[in-house]
């Protein structure tokens, strides 16, 4: 039997180095470069992707005591992996400046608070 705890622990961590992979791919780029580099931003995609289904496998508890959208990081996750033909790519350019800063933070917190 699984311990939840740690199981979520594990999770969080993924989500953390999920983060800072996509920090280092897009570290040099711009939107539009970024847009055009099919490499960094299919990599790019596949952390969404794992950082949106690693969410799902962390305790509920944990995740309420932090006002976020959890949801939409999990959206984002199916939208990735069965809605792929209509991914904008300049709308995921404005998620990692405006949003990954903040689920990061979250993150770190959740693991300080937490573990």
């Amino acid at each position: 039997m699984k311990d939840s705890h740690i199981e979520s622990l594990k999770r969080l961590q993924d989500i953390e180095q999920a983060i800072a992979f996509i920090q280092k791919y897009v570290a040099n780029e711009t939107s539009e470069s970024f847009c055009q580099n099919e490499l960094v931003h299919d990599a790019v995609l596949y952390q969404f992707s794992v950082i949106g289904e690693a969410v799902i496998k962390v305790e509920d508890d944990k995740l309420k005591k932090c006002n976020y959208p959890w949801f939409k990081v999990h959206s984002f996750r199916n939208m990735i992996a069965h809605e792929y033909f209509n991914i904008k790519l300049i709308a995921v350019w404005d998620i990692i400046e405006s949003d990954l800063p903040e689920l990061n933070g979250v993150i770190k917190s959740i693991l300080k608070n937490e573990f």
